[in-house]
This record gives C-alpha cells, structure tokens and sequence, in this order.
C-alpha cells in the first residue's frame, strides 16, 4: 500500500521540490492549500495532475482536522508559513499567528485525529540570531526578528509534543536553501532575477541592503531530501541541515553579475530602507549529525547554485521578453 503525505505548503520552493521526491518514491500525495481565489501553482505545474488538493489555512484549526481526516497521512510535512523576514516586522501578529501558532494548530490535531503520523517541522537558521558560529542542535537560540520568534515558538512546541504524548515529532533546522522556485521577494532570487534583466537591458538597477551580511547557502532540493531523511528514523529527533560553508550577500550579487559578464559594482545600490531593524551577520552551520546519523549530504555548490538560478532566470524571461539574441554583447 502507498504511504500517504500531506504536505502544508506545497506550492512553494521547499514544499514542490519535496512533493518531486516522495511521488518518485511512490507516495500519494496531498498538498494542504490555502483557500485563495487566485491560486499560484506555478512550482507544481508539472506534477499538478499527481497531487491531490485539500483547502485549509493555518489560521483554522477545523480545515486541519478535516485536512487529515481526508488524507489520512503516515507523514505530514509543515513547510507553511509567512517566511519572508522582513515581512514579519510589518506584520507581526500575523507571522506569529501562522508560522507560531500554525504549527501547534496541526500537532493538536494530529494528537486528537492520530498521535501514530509522523511529523515534520520546517524550523529556520534565523531562531540562532546572534549566536556565533558554528551553529548546531546544541546552540542556544537568540532569534533577531519577529519570524524568529514564531519560529522558536514553533520548534519548541513540536518539541513538546514529542515529549509529553509520543509523537514522531522533528525539526530540520534548515539554512538558508534556495533554488530557481524561489520567490522574487528573497534576496537571492531577487539578485539573479535582476541580474539578468539587467543584461536584457530591461532594468538599469539593484537595489539591496546589507552586503556583508553573510549565509550559509546551499540548494532546496537536497535540503528537502533531510527532511525525509529524518522521518525514516527509528527515533525522533532535530537535525541542523546546512552546507558549512557562508558568502555574503555581495559575493552572491558578484557572482551571478560575473556569470553574466557583468561588474556588479555599476548596478547594486545601496538602500538603506531595505536593511533590517535588527541585523544578523553572520549565520554558519554544522550539519555533522545529519551527515553521521541521516547520510545526508549537501550536493550542489555556492557557484552551481547561482548560475543554475540565473540560467532558470534567463531562460523565463527571455521567453516573456525575447530571445537570447537580445543579450548584450
């Protein structure tokens, strides 16, 4: 018999590349979808006739309770949330109300409908803060905005329910991950998107805040194979999942400018209303547990990364705007 997943988040970056890999390994999948009238599939367009959709939000605890008595899942993967950090200083009740108080919404449920799924929390590098590197599951935390925060709220909630009722509860603390699904609002998509439409000669600028900012970067669809890593195990626990290494935010921007024959000094612009109220510097994992006890391994590089965003990039908005012949030479 098939196991059944039902994957919160499905449309975005982490939840499509994590929907691939468990309809690869046989899975019937569900994708708990928010209620929205204009719905944006575009990362699952090519699996969308695989997936079966339930609508819910995170803000209801009764379509959670529906959402799992229709899916009847052995796993469920919780990767909703309101994650863009600077969002969450605008609004920050509602940060806390989904991605805080979401996540314990779906772990009661869970404990009510059966205490027997297996659950997986996606927590955040940004709950470490000002904690100084090498940051692993021993750590302290000291998140530095409000998603931070509901994301330690969450990450402790999920603990607790491991704790006082038995569930298989983790949570991979991911650095930061992305990829070509990555939404235009993050800074690292933010780069190679307008990295490319400067060379396009459809903008003229980059507008970015802190430069020195550094992250530990590495690729969403090997960080979503962790994830499933982690509930294949015989005892629950949290796992770090990171590359080691860390570039900053400017060394992001050379690089994708460089793959494009470009000097990313005469583009990027400082803004100053884009830097933070509260900044982290420096965020840097050790992902040695994960890589002793789960086998895991990050695949794709820093520079592989890039340039696979900025090919993705250049590929779909060349076929919005024109050919590749349009290229400044």
């Amino acid at each position: 018999m098939k196991k059944r997943v039902l994957i919160a988040g499905i449309t975005g970056q982490d939840g499509s590349y994590l929907a691939d890999l468990l309809l690869k390994k046989g899975y019937k999948v569900y994708g708990f979808e928010r209620r929205n009238s204009q719905k944006n599939r575009n990362n699952i367009r090519h699996i969308l006739d695989k997936i079966n959709f339930i609508s819910g939000d995170l803000l209801d605890e009764a379509s959670i309770f529906s959402a799992l008595k229709r899916a009847k899942p052995n796993e469920v993967y919780n990767l909703a949330a309101q994650s863009f950090v600077p969002e969450s200083w605008r609004q920050p009740l509602y940060t806390s109300e989904v991605t805080g108080l979401g996540t314990l919404r779906f772990l009661e449920a869970i404990n009510h409908i059966n205490p027997n799924i297996k659950f997986y929390q996606a927590s955040s590098s940004e709950m470490f803060g000002l904690t100084l590197p090498l940051q692993n599951e021993k750590t302290p935390f000291y998140p530095r905005s409000p998603y931070g925060i509901a994301k330690l709220y969450a990450h402790w909630a999920t603990t607790n329910y491991r704790e006082s009722y038995g569930i298989f509860a983790v949570s991979g603390i991911l650095f930061n991950h992305e990829s070509p699904r990555r939404g235009l609002e993050f800074v690292s998509r933010k780069i190679t998107h307008t990295a490319v439409k400067i060379k396009l000669g459809l903008t003229k600028e980059l507008r970015l805040g802190n430069l020195e900012a550094k992250r530990d970067w590495g690729f969403a669809g090997d960080y979503v194979e962790a994830m499933w890593l982690m509930l294949q195990q015989k005892k629950p626990r949290d796992y770090v999942i990171a590359t080691g290494e860390t570039h900053s935010v400017r060394e992001l921007a050379e690089a994708a400018f460089d793959y494009l024959n470009l000097n990313w000094k005469n583009y990027v612009k400082i803004d100053k209303a884009l830097f933070r109220p509260a900044e982290v510097g420096l965020l840097q994992g050790d992902a040695s547990l994960a890589k002793k006890e789960l086998k895991w391994q990050p695949k794709v590089k820093f520079d592989q990364l890039v340039r696979m965003m900025v090919d993705a990039d250049l590929e779909k908005i060349t076929s919005m705007y024109g050919d590749k012949n349009r290229l400044r030479k």
